[in-house]
């Protein structure tokens, strides 16, 4: 079980983070997005401590903050959502300027924001320092269902295949001089859709009797077991401790 090939977000490295267990980071990142979707909104401090704690994972796993910043667009539809929320939720108003803007709805837009914000850096870190053969290792080290592990390495393993020939589908189109310009060629991209499907149909039919008359039986084999020393669970455990201890504070405060 594995890729054939690093991701676009993962960055090689041998720093500190790059040598932890994948196991060990995916239950780190977890534990983290738990602690700060638990923080109070009212605490802001506390979302701005969670950055300078992700930046100081950025540093030692020597990811550069263009790389985590680039990759973070993916958010930009939650940006799109709770920007409109001081507009359309009811309540209090307040004055700013010269706009009238719900205040639970400016509170909800910050909370969304900083806690999404900072989910998507923790993933984007993770992914930046794990390989997806590793993170797949993790997964199945963690006891998650096999099934589970096994579509998403397929999953991984052939969304560029899939990918790739919608590339080479876009090129014949161009080649015979279309163009998608309005609604009119919206039958042909339809047509070009449904053939996609019934050759990764085909595909995954093929990939299948391979895999049967090798002896495939619904479990793949685990080539590689991953293991974590004590040491190494105690400095994966340092980012989720340090943002439980802020968590705390922001609720006493």
């Amino acid at each position: 079980m594995g890729a054939g090939h690093a991701h676009a977000l993962y960055r090689r490295g041998h720093s500190p983070v790059h040598a932890l267990p994948p196991h060990c980071k995916l239950v780190a990142v977890l534990a983290f997005v738990v602690v700060v979707v638990a923080t109070p909104r009212e605490a802001v401090w506390a979302f701005a401590l969670y950055a300078v704690l992700l930046a100081g994972v950025a540093y030692v796993a020597r990811v550069p903050v263009r790389h985590v910043l680039t990759r973070m667009l993916v958010e930009v539809p939650f940006v799109a959502f709770a920007v409109l929320m001081p507009f359309v939720a009811e309540g209090a108003r307040v004055q700013v300027a010269g706009v009238s803007l719900s205040v639970s709805g400016l509170w909800g837009a910050f909370n969304v924001l900083a806690k999404g914000t900072l989910g998507v850096a923790a993933s984007v870190l993770l992914a930046s320092t794990t390989d997806l053969r590793e993170l797949l290792l993790g997964l199945q080290r963690l006891k998650l269902p096999p099934l589970l592990v096994q579509i998403a390495s397929f999953m991984i393993r052939y969304g560029e295949v899939i990918g790739g020939e919608m590339r080479r589908m876009s090129i014949a189109r161009r080649s015979r001089g279309f163009e998608a310009r309005g609604v009119r060629q919206w039958g042909v991209l339809a047509k070009s859709a449904g053939a996609l499907f019934i050759r990764s149909y085909e595909r995954g039919e093929r990939v299948h009797l391979a895999m049967m008359s090798r002896g495939y039986t619904g479990v793949m084999p685990v080539i590689d077991e991953v293991t974590a020393s004590r040491e190494q669970w105690i400095r994966a455990a340092a980012l989720p401790g340090a943002a439980l201890l802020v968590c705390v504070t922001g609720w006493v405060w």
